[in-house]
């Protein structure tokens, strides 16, 4: 499902999907953790294509979060209207730090 870049220890996720639901959220935060499982501690999800988001897909963002824990960062880039209006909505802007796009994310990661 995803698909995964490298750049300067930082690990770039692209869901690869247009929507996550409750249809596909289990599978992207299996797909994720495995990655921070292998020590990947620093990542950048790229949801440019990610039109949707339900509460289904921001519980997967949230547990991804708490599985990085203290020792890593997650930051989002690439939000399209209707995401950032739900995060917006449900806070969760506090909460993930986000950006235009990968290379101003990948900036922020590696400063």
């Amino acid at each position: 499902m995803i698909t995964t870049e490298f750049s300067k220890g930082v690990c770039l996720v692209d869901p690869n999907m247009s929507r996550l639901t409750a249809a596909t959220a289990a599978g992207f935060k299996d797909e994720v953790a495995a990655l921070i499982d292998a020590g990947n501690d620093r990542l950048v999800l790229d949801f440019a294509n990610v039109s949707f988001v339900d509460s289904s897909g921001l519980g997967a963002l949230v547990g991804l979060l708490k599985k990085v824990g203290n020792r890593g960062e997650i930051v989002l880039c690439g939000l399209g209207d209707s995401v950032v209006q739900l995060f917006r909505i449900t806070r969760m802007d506090r909460v993930f730090k986000s950006f235009p796009d990968r290379a101003q994310a990948l900036q922020m990661l590696d400063a």
